[in-house]
């Protein structure tokens, strides 16, 4: 039998309390201090850990504190320590076009409206979402990442594999006021029981309001 919207919004409730109470200190795990500084950690996150992100930017952020400095770092330098987050050709060339964007467009302040950031280079809706909920404490959407994407699809809340689908069908389900903490809390349980490859369902809260869909089969083992 399908499961009605009005369904899936109450089950997606239940969701949210049961891991509001598992993890009350849920946040955004990226090291910063400025608006500037987490627009750049969360750009070095994708396709990498929070961990790792957290390990390369303190060296970052000693060097660079402006826009300014981004734009003027030489590249190498900036691809030398950014390497360890992957990819780091190409976010060493957003870095320094969101940079040059700064200046040209918001005198080297990061802007704190959702159409101003993700019109800057390298900057999604994801990233976005990031910046304006904890630098600025404006929430305009989901922080769609590989967690919340996976267990979004598993509970059943969206079958999209597309982020910003993803974050559309959660707006539709979720009032606004928990938009910033789902994001969180959906992301501590990826991390901690929900894994990608071997998700611990035994030991998971929302066992019995979850579908499993995408679950991994575990393997038949003949004797």
């Amino acid at each position: 039998m399908r499961e009605t919207k009005a369904l899936r919004a109450k089950r997606g409730q239940a969701v949210f309390e049961r891991l509001s109470r598992e993890y009350p200190e849920a946040h955004c795990a990226l090291d910063y201090t400025t608006p500037l500084d987490l627009l750049v950690a969360t750009m070095l996150s994708a396709q990498c850990t929070d961990a790792m992100v957290n390990k390369i930017t303190p060296t970052l952020f000693a060097r660079c504190k402006t826009a300014r400095d981004y734009l003027d770092i030489p590249r190498e330098e900036l691809e030398k320590i950014i390497f360890r987050s992957g990819f780091y050709r190409n976010k060493a060339k957003n870095i320094q076009g969101m940079a040059a964007a700064l200046l040209e467009r918001h005198a080297g302040e990061v802007p704190r409206t959702m159409e101003e950031l993700v019109a800057l280079p390298g900057v999604a809706r994801k990233t976005a979402n990031v910046v304006l909920g904890n630098a600025f404490g404006i929430v305009e959407g989901v922080c769609v990442d590989t967690h919340v994407g996976r267990l979004s699809r598993r509970l059943g809340l969206s079958p999209k594999e597309d982020p910003e689908k993803v974050e559309q069908d959660l707006m539709d389900l979720f009032p606004r006021e928990q938009w910033f903490l789902l994001t969180y809390y959906l992301i501590e349980h990826g991390r901690a029981v929900c894994d990608a490859k071997k998700p611990e369902c035994a030991a998971c809260v929302v066992a019995d309001l979850c579908p499993k869909r995408g679950v991994p089969r575990p393997k038949v083992v003949d004797d």
